[in-house]
């Protein structure tokens, strides 16, 4: 169902586009009708092609195939944009008659630019974005624990080993006590995922390795990528709790929009939090839903991902409508909550305007937060 919305959709966005770029005067006067048309059908065609033959498909060609594809795809949603602004400044072409086609040559030139720069923010590498939590609860021996968490690494076909090496590097770097994986680590389809194994092993931190699984992971027929999260070393999280030392709880759920579609009535985050002991409790959620839930659970923390932050503007716009946690932190009832962007990216490697992150977070205890408080409110005050 999913396939044939979209390729309806894209193709929708195709006649409309070309049939608005047609009416550029430049095109107009040096493209002929014919080149004009065969342009478009071999780029619908690749679209068609990098979403079937290269979404499903392992190898060079295929995964040369999807990119394109993929890419083509958000350059076509951006020229769209562009013109749907220059609809609203002509008055769908009503007004400003004679000036029309040259505001819509420039809509062109402005969806080309902003792919552009999609196109580089996307295929950059994550920066690393730092966070001081406050956590009631934590015991002051794990004052300054490190937590080093990344989600929507979509692991597959256009995102493979060799960016996870770098990425292994680039957390490793930061020097964490604990690693977190906030879900969709692996796309779910094309590359062999087994490949990626053993770079996730490479990822190591003296408290632990946790993980929760987001809604890819359940793509297909079988739970199969689950198992891998496991043997590259992660403790998976599905509604339950751990004890990483005395006084920290790690909780994770399952993906509470896989859960959604599933129509089930049972309470995830309940079940994940009940029986846990006295101490400080960090929840992981892949989708930023039932915050508020968890803050009345005592939660001290909860860390998300999901929604990409939309990742080509103005798609972040719908996106916010369905998840009001969309990107950030946020603070409520005592509780942190912080909802990555992704370290990855979904679809085309493309991102507009903010490259992926990756969260390098530092617990405080309570009190110990109060007094260097006023350490640098003293300091600045001299």
């Amino acid at each position: 169902m999913f396939r044939t919305i979209l390729i309806s959709v894209i193709t929708l966005m195709h006649f409309y586009v070309f049939w608005r770029f047609r009416s550029i005067p430049l095109l107009n006067r040096h493209v002929s009708g014919t080149v004009y048309a065969g342009t478009g059908l071999f780029l619908w065609a690749t679209f068609i092609s990098g979403h079937i033959i290269g979404h499903g498909e392992t190898g060079i060609p295929a995964q040369s195939l999807e990119f394109a594809g993929m890419t083509w795809m958000a350059v076509l949603f951006l020229c769209m944009v562009c013109l749907i602004m220059t609809e609203l400044i002509t008055g769908f072409g009503f007004l400003l008659k004679r000036q029309a086609p040259t505001i819509r040559g420039s809509a062109m030139i402005m969806g080309m630019c902003l792919s552009v720069i999609a196109l580089v923010q996307g295929i950059r590498e994550p920066v690393v974005v730092y966070h001081e939590v406050n956590l009631s609860g934590l015991p002051h021996d794990l004052d300054g624990t490190v937590i080093v968490a990344i989600s929507d690494m979509h692991l597959g076909s256009l995102i493979g080993k060799k960016w996870l090496e770098r990425r292994v590097a680039q957390i490793q770097q930061e020097d964490p006590d604990l690693v977190l994986l906030l879900g969709d680590i692996f796309e779910g389809h094309g590359a062999n995922h087994n490949d990626l194994i053993p770079t996730l092993q490479g990822i190591s931190a003296p408290l632990g390795l946790f993980a929760v699984p987001g809604n890819h992971e359940f793509h297909g027929t079988d739970n199969g990528v689950l198992f891998l999260i496991e043997e590259a070393g992660f403790r998976l999280l599905f509604n339950r709790w751990v004890e990483v030392c005395p006084g920290l709880i790690i909780s994770g759920v399952e993906d509470l929009t896989y859960h959604n579609r599933r129509g089930l009535n049972n309470d995830p985050i309940s079940t994940a939090l009940t029986g846990r002991p006295e101490g400080a409790t960090i929840l992981l959620s892949h989708t930023p839903w039932q915050v508020e839930q968890a803050a009345e659970k005592g939660v001290g923390l909860i860390l998300s991902g999901h929604t990409h932050g939309g990742q080509i503007w103005p798609f972040g716009y719908l996106v916010k409508h369905y998840y009001p946690f969309f990107i950030g932190r946020y603070e409520l009832m005592g509780m942190t909550a912080i909802v990555s962007r992704g370290t990855g990216t979904w679809g085309p490697r493309m991102r507009l305007w903010h490259r992926g992150e990756i969260l390098n977070i530092t617990l405080n205890a309570k009190d110990s937060w109060t007094i260097k408080e006023q350490e640098r409110e003293a300091s600045e005050g001299g």
